[in-house]
């Protein structure tokens, strides 16, 4: 991402040039002495007087324009705000839209938000408007929605108001196009403009929208391509593009660009300014999107959110729109063909393939028919859809193949595409039709993932017949007969296509060989009962893909979701029922591996908490780190990992993809050096909140990298640092990296040879900080010495709410100390004092403190000591079975050697067990 210049709030909101270098260190010097009264002002509204008749016939262009989009009529929520990101994750530049939305689970990354009508404003005082923004989303989230509401409300002076004209383009209006000036660019959107002179020049602040960039003809080639500074020099539309965004042409233009993800990775990331993302749906959402598709029968709504929620891997690609809106098309389709039990073969759907093929069947004769028409013949339906695989299919697979997603009637005649055909209903399912600012026509599948489907079935059918690849189309390739040989070079060319664009076409693929879905598409599509010849062989040939010794990539979990596609689940299975069971140590196989890597996705147990204690070695640990990146919660306690394997997870927490939350590595063979690699990690991880590293050995110095990383880290509320031997220097460590760290919220110190001196450390940190709110020092050593040190802290403390001191060497004298203190503390909520040498003395100490003290609630102290009776007149208060010191207490009642509970604890929590 380019670093913006400092700017004024005034002057962010005027011309964009860069002016000479003395204006700017006097606005700088003029800010920082308070002098600019308009630096906290949004930008002002430009005077658009001299150009008000133009611009209001562009206004009232676009409105017309607008009237016929069906998205319009109120922007949706999830459009009035955006995600502002830090560029491209790995995951989005490499991925197939559908393995971004499986491998996050739907969940889009923590970001801050920025409001529609504040897109393109400054986010500071002393930061400058973007000029080039770009916004992200997979495809079907709502990008194209999005730009048509922003002109929509612009024109109606909602939004962008710092824009005098704003002037919105599709990559699909500049594919008509063969070479094309930039004036003339802008005529072609904005021809009230008049001929004299560029349109740049005659009116200021203009926004120029772009959307599209995934649909662009020709990628963008930014490190080979001529500047150009003539705005009215014709010149190649994708040179056009990199010029005008380099700021060659027209730099006082600002662009906002819609993308794809993987395609906006053509753009150099220091040439943008601004970097949004469109979520996807909530549960809320998906609800009220099925609710809008059946407004008039709430009972068929629900029933098709309850099909959906019923499988994890559905429901997640259900937040994205337009799949919502698929699959809510079919599965109601699903439920008004139901007649009655009979139905033995109108099963709900559990994979793609199987929904897609209730959507095709849909398009076929059902509610893909207009109104009044008698359901056409079998024979008709067969050979319909038999044609429409034939022609639209060559379209589809031929344009996945090359990147191509929009096509035009040239296209469709070098396809052999029937244009008559276009007019059906069937296609109609399929196919969009959009009129281009150049009157020519643009064809697009309705969704990415229709174009796979068809590119799947038409591959299928024509693989049965073909008998050379037909991937080459036409080029000279060995002979190659037979579906297998066939689907054997489509499995090829999906594992090494590395951008993933053909894993879901090989998804389907593979679907189509089930018995499922050759029961719903038999004799309209597919021959009754010819998946019986091939499904064993494929379901073969897609786990000889799995290579042995390599990491487990995307490719290697999408052959499970081939094989679920098949439904051949047993790879899954075997590995599913040994995670459950505890027996997963014995598979180790790469199909195995691939297995648990697809578990770590899709399963809802993993979805909580992927547990891999006792199973993990360095190698298969090694193979699993690409996709270790997505859990949320791991749990990788007693695999004996050494210090090589923390080198291995810390490049992991380091990476910018990187989703985990909690990690567990209890019980392994760490060292310093592998805490060392720990807290490089933690340095640059923006995701990790809990980290337990109990039972291990990293020791002082250990814990002095981890100390200095919390000293800079900010997202991190939990670590356990439990049996490491860090004695006084490591404590006094983290006591150090506690003064400066206003995150971390529970530290646990137990059973670490730690002294009087590192308590007092600790103590002295407590009287500044006020985020820690618990802290264990159970274990320890810290004597009276320590005890007094705390308790001082504790008068001062604004913040800590539970201590644990059990085992510490503490006596009547720490008591004392501790007890004055909590006479003065109002925060402190649950105290241990087990297993400590307090006498009847030191119990008095802590009655008559407790008779004072109105907030603690939770006590623990000796078993051996009869604890006092507090109670009050009329009250019977502590146990009566050990006499004690009568001390009126009102606010807790205590207990021998159990935790002590106030008044407004409940009794389910006086049954609790001795903490450890």
């Amino acid at each position: 991402m380019r670093k913006q210049e400092v700017r004024t709030g005034g002057e962010a909101g005027q011309g964009r040039g860069p002016g000479p270098p003395a204006g700017q260190v006097k606005a700088l010097v003029d800010l920082l002495a308070g002098k600019s009264s308009q630096g906290s002002q949004a930008p002002q509204t430009p005077d658009k007087t001299p150009h008000d008749s133009r611009i209001q016939k562009c206004q009232e262009t676009l409105l017309n324009r607008a009237k016929g989009s069906p998205e319009l009529g109120g922007p949706s929520p999830r459009l009035t705000s955006l995600l502002l990101v830090e560029g491209l994750t790995d995951l989005q530049l490499k991925e197939h839209d559908f393995t971004q939305v499986e491998t996050t689970r739907g969940d889009w990354h923590p970001a801050r938000t920025i409001a529609l009508d504040r897109l393109f404003l400054p986010l500071s005082r002393v930061s400058i408007p973007p000029r080039i923004s770009i916004t992200i989303g997979v495809a079907g989230v709502g990008k194209t929605t999005l730009v048509r509401n922003f002109v929509h409300l612009w024109a109606q002076g909602q939004v962008g108001k710092e824009f005098s004209l704003v002037l919105p383009l599709t990559f699909r209006d500049l594919n008509t196009h063969e070479k094309l000036s930039a004036d003339r660019l802008l005529r072609s959107v904005f021809p009230h403009a008049g001929e004299s002179g560029p349109v740049a020049a005659a009116l200021p602040q203009i926004l120029l929208i772009l959307d599209g960039l995934d649909e662009c003809k020709t990628p963008l080639d930014f490190s080979n391509t001529v500047a150009c500074t003539d705005p009215k020099k014709e010149i190649q539309v994708d040179h056009l593009i990199t010029n005008i965004i380099r700021g060659n042409l027209f730099p006082e233009v600002s662009v906002w660009v819609t993308s794809r993800p993987g395609m906006a990775g053509q753009i150099p990331g220091g040439l943008v300014d601004r970097m949004t993302e469109i979520r996807g749906f909530t549960e809320e959402e998906i609800k009220a999107c099925l609710e809008e598709l059946f407004p008039e029968d709430h009972t068929l709504s629900d029933w098709v959110l309850r099909q959906v929620q019923a499988d994890r891997a559905l429901y997640l690609m259900c937040t994205v729109p337009a799949f919502c809106r698929l699959a809510g098309l079919a599965l109601g389709h699903l439920s008004r063909s139901r007649l009655g039990p009979q139905d033995a073969e109108l099963w709900t759907p559990r994979t793609l393939c199987e929904l897609y093929s209730w959507y095709f069947r849909m398009a076929l004769g059902g509610d893909g028919q207009e109104k009044g028409k008698a359901s056409p013949r079998i024979e008709q339906v067969a050979h319909g859809s038999r044609k429409m695989v034939g022609t639209l299919g060559r379209l589809a697979f031929h344009g996945l193949v090359r990147r191509k997603y929009v096509f035009y009637e040239q296209d469709l005649k070098a396809f052999g595409v029937d244009l008559a055909l276009l007019q059906s209903s069937l296609c109609g399912c399929f196919l969009r039709r959009e009129e281009t600012l150049a009157s020519a026509t643009a064809y697009c599948f309705a969704h990415l993932s229709l174009q796979e489907f068809v590119a799947a079935a038409y591959y299928y059918s024509a693989s049965r017949r073909a008998i050379f690849d037909l991937f080459t189309e036409g080029g000279v390739s060995w002979p190659r007969l037979g579906l297998l040989t066939h689907f054997r070079g489509a499995a090829q060319r999906a594992m090494q296509a590395e951008d993933g664009r053909l894993d879901v076409f090989l998804r389907f693929l593979s679907g189509l060989l089930s018995p499922r879905v050759n029961a719903l598409l038999a004799g309209s599509l597919l021959a009754q009962g010819e998946h019986q010849t091939y499904r064993a062989q494929v379901a073969e040939l897609l786990q000889g893909c799995l290579r042995p010794n390599e990491a487990v990539s995307a490719r290697a979990v999408n052959v499970l979701h081939c094989l679920r596609e098949l439904q051949h689940p047993e790879p899954a299975r075997s590995v599913e029922e040994a995670l459950e069971s505890g027996a997963l140590a014995g598979l180790s196989s790469p199909q195995h591996q691939a297995a648990l890597a697809y578990l770590l996705q899709v399963s809802d147990a993993c979805a909580q908490e992927a547990n891999l204690s006792l199973c993990l070695s360095k190698g298969v640990l090694q193979s699993l780190l690409p996709q270790l990146l997505y859990c949320r919660s791991l749990r990788l306690d007693s695999n004996q990992f050494q210090d090589p394997v923390m080198e291995l997870l810390g490049s992991v927490l380091s990476g910018k993809d990187c989703r985990i939350q909690k990690i567990s590595l209890a019980e392994n063979q760490i060292s310093n050096k592998g805490a060392k690699a720990l807290a490089r990690s933690l340095l640059v991880n923006r995701s990790l909140t809990s980290l337990d590293l109990r039972s291990n050995s990293i020791g002082p110095q250990g814990a002095k990298a981890l100390a200095d990383a919390l000293k800079i880290n900010r997202t991190l509320t939990f670590l356990s640092l439990q049996s490491n031997a860090i004695r006084d220097n490591g404590a006094r460590s983290v006591a150090e990296a506690l003064a400066a760290n206003r995150t971390l919220s529970v530290l646990h110190l137990q059973k670490n040879t730690i002294g009087p001196v590192g308590a007092q450390q600790m103590a002295d940190t407590l009287k500044q900080n006020r985020s820690l709110k618990e802290l264990i020092f159970s274990s320890n050593s810290i004597g009276d010495g320590g005890a007094e040190a705390l308790a001082k802290a504790l008068k001062v403390n604004q913040g800590l709410e539970s201590l644990d001191l059990q085992s510490n060497s503490i006596s009547d004298v720490g008591v004392a100390a501790l007890m004055e203190a909590l006479c003065a503390n109002q925060t402190l909520v649950s105290l241990n004092l087990r297993e400590n040498s307090i006498s009847s003395e030191g119990a008095r100490e802590l009655a008559r403190a407790l008779s004072i003290n109105t907030t603690l609630k939770n006590l623990e102290y000796p078993d051996s000591q009869p604890p006092p009776r507090p109670g009050r007149p009329g009250h019977r208060g502590g146990d009566e079975r050990k006499p004690g010191p009568q001390v009126p207490s009102p606010a807790v009642e205590l207990h021998s050697g159990r935790c002590c509970q106030g008044p407004g604890t409940s009794t389910t929590a006086q049954q609790e067990p001795d903490q450890p």
